[in-house]
């Protein structure tokens, strides 16, 4: 099987013939400038989220002439401006795209490219370069961007030449959206921006040689798939965003459904399917449900469907299913025996996938297996969940805020997190009924992702509740936000969940460091009166009973709306599996 790996090793950037987009009246001699904001017309983009700068300055006056076809939001940060991107890519399963300057402009986009990558979001992110002529020169805000954001991409390009301009960024727009998804990342010189050129149409990308997104399918591999599924006693599946990307959800729901099959999501996966489905037992990993971990330990054949095998969802790899067969469905195929060694490793896209595994399984149930799932579902109860979501003194808690929300939402909302105790509080707790639901900060834990990616999530599902839920620490990284949330006028509701601390951190200090609170204890400011100063309304709960009332109040305003609630201060996140432990060895409290 690893005899074709190396398919996906390198993108050539040789094409054939591409597939003609009419182009629009007015071709004939365009600058490259008109050239970048024709071909984001072309591929149907509306949204831009970006900063202006002297690099980037011959684009920007060329927007200029596109305000009727093309809607930029000027962020205040430019990483705001990708993580904004990425909002908006999560929620509308469409390219997010990005404006950046050169230097720092362009390094302020690393953590949101970084992020991007390892969550495989796509986004086409253009920086401003210097005149080709003074590269390497150290000219004034001169940076090496093609090498700085190389680990960081699916792929990068300088152009330096305008003719360039049209090609290059088909190409662009193909590889970030297609296999699995990612960010790319264009450099084009202040020359190529201005310079004239004989335009003649955009051609959409459909190949590039030696680039093939999809895998080709072996059937063999799902055959043999399916001969270990349907000879399952404790069959067990886990999902994550591979099924969202791939826009297998139904998919994915008719072959669990046929199968009886428990199922288990990573935090990425969440949303793929109605969290209060039979199948649904609940979340993996660190801060994930207790009998999804522990009969991971326990399943005869483990069912991985677009999702990596994280080391926080399999804990120690020398102790993880290693009685289990393991299946691997991914359209990755650098992900197959990477960190867990599959028995059967199908590639591909599981959107073509499932359905061939679908038809080849049995249709039966596993009542029993299913019920040891709601047997430790029953005991997380009694011992956390209960005392998260419905405590009856003392400070209140993250889960009880949660479990407002979803009740006064309907599990309809798009929820975006920050990271940290909310952010595990949230996931674990969220209620959703359909997908592109949950946009978190998986692989990369950024803290500041959620304010601009909120934003994003908005312009890309307007017709959607948008609420974020944010730590005090996290709030304080891109607050700066608040500026572009006043100037668009854009909806969306903010929760900080405030227990005057960072508190993910605070926790291991306690559990793993004998309550040596190392820096923090962090201090906030009055995040009422800041977002008044933008203009935005707010209100500060200290009191359970004003929590209900507060919330209704929040997502009832016209208008977005900052909402802080104080809660316990040393509150810990449980079932928690410690690090260097066994996913088995998760513990309640």
């Amino acid at each position: 099987m690893n005899s074709i790996l190396d398919i996906e090793e390198q993108i050539v950037v040789k094409e054939k013939k591409p597939s003609p987009v009419m182009p629009r009246e007015g071709s004939g001699k365009f600058t490259g400038s008109q050239a970048v904001l024709e071909a984001f017309i072309a591929e149907g983009v509306e949204t831009i989220f970006g900063y202006p700068g002297g690099a980037i300055m011959p684009i920007y006056d060329a927007l200029y002439d596109y305000n009727d076809r093309l809607k930029h939001i000027l962020v205040r940060h430019e990483q705001g401006a990708i993580h904004a991107a990425q909002g908006f890519a999560r929620s509308s399963g469409k390219v997010g795209v990005v404006f950046a300057t050169s230097g720092p402009g362009a390094t302020n986009l690393v953590t949101g490219l970084a992020d991007a990558m390892i969550d495989s979001t796509p986004l086409v992110c253009i920086t401003g370069q210097v005149f080709a002529h003074l590269l390497g020169t150290d000219a004034f805000q001169e940076t090496d961007v093609l090498n700085i954001t190389t680990p960081v991409t699916k792929w990068n390009y300088q152009v330096t030449d305008a003719k360039e301009i049209p090609s290059v960024l088909a190409k662009a727009f193909h590889i970030a959206k297609t296999g699995r998804p990612g960010p790319v990342l264009i450099d084009i010189t202040k020359n190529a921006q201005l310079d004239k050129f004989d335009y003649d149409g955009y051609h959409r990308c459909d190949h590039i040689r030696s680039y093939r997104p999809k895998p080709i399918v072996r059937r063999q591999y799902i055959e043999q798939a399916a001969e270990l599924i349907n000879n399952a006693k404790k069959p067990f599946v886990i999902w994550g965003q591979g099924v969202i990307l791939g826009k297998a959800e139904q998919e994915f729901k008719t072959f669990i459904e046929k199968t009886g099959i428990p199922a288990a999501w990573t935090i990425l996966g969440l949303s793929a399917i109605p969290t209060d489905h039979p199948l649904n037992v609940g979340m993996l990993g660190m801060h994930g449900n207790y009998g999804p971990n522990v009969l991971t330990n326990e399943c005869d054949v483990l069912i991985a469907i677009g999702m990596r095998f994280d080391d926080r969802v399999t804990g120690r790899l020398d102790k993880y299913a290693k009685q289990a067969k393991i299946v691997h469905l991914d359209i990755d195929p650098s992900e197959i025996d990477k960190n867990v060694k599959a028995t059967v490793g199908v590639w591909g896209d599981c959107k073509e996938t499932l359905p061939i595994l679908t038809d080849l399984v049995k249709a039966t149930n596993h009542t029993a297996w299913l019920e040891k799932f709601y047997d430790y579902r029953r005991q997380e109860e009694d011992i956390v969940i209960k005392h998260e979501l419905h405590p009856t003194s003392g400070k209140m808690t993250m889960g009880e805020v949660i479990d407002s929300l979803n009740q006064l939402t309907n599990g309809d909302a798009v929820v975006v997190t920050d990271v940290g105790q909310h952010q595990m509080v949230t996931c674990r707790y969220a209620k959703f009924n359909q997908s592109r639901s949950n946009v978190t900060s998986g692989g990369l834990g950024t803290m500041g992702f959620a304010l601009p990616a909120v934003i994003g999530a908005k312009f890309g599902a307007p017709e959607r509740t948008a609420v974020a839920i944010i730590g005090d620490g996290g709030i304080q990284m891109t607050i700066q936000e608040l500026g572009t949330i006043m100037q668009t006028k854009v909806n969306v509701k903010i929760i900080i969940l405030n227990n005057e601390y960072l508190g993910m951190v605070r926790q291991w200090q306690q559990l793993f460091h004998d309550k040596r609170y190392s820096f923090v204890d962090i201090g906030s400011p009055d995040y009422v009166t800041v977002a008044k100063g933008y203009h935005i309304e707010g209100n500060r709960i200290t009191d359970r009973e004003d929590l209900v009332p507060a919330l209704k109040t929040m997502l009832e305003h016209n208008g977005s709306y900052l909402l802080e609630v104080m809660v316990g201060k040393e509150d810990n996140v449980f079932p928690m599996v410690p690090q260097g432990c066994s996913v088995s060895e998760i513990r309640l409290k």
